[in-house]
């Protein structure tokens, strides 16, 4: 599991630490990180760099 990644929850409208964070690839091959809001459990998303 990856280290605690900070994401915006828009149900909440808050940053929170994203629980079962994983990374994904989007098809553009850019990286990113897919979680659930610990508060709510709505699906988050952050993009993260190219690299």
């Amino acid at each position: 599991m990856a280290a605690e990644v900070e994401g915006y929850c828009v149900k909440c409208k808050a940053k929170r630490n994203m629980k079962e964070a994983g990374e994904v690839t989007m098809a553009n091959g850019r990286k990113a990180m897919k979680g659930k809001c610990p508060e709510c459990g709505t699906g988050m998303f952050k993009i993260m760099g190219k690299a």
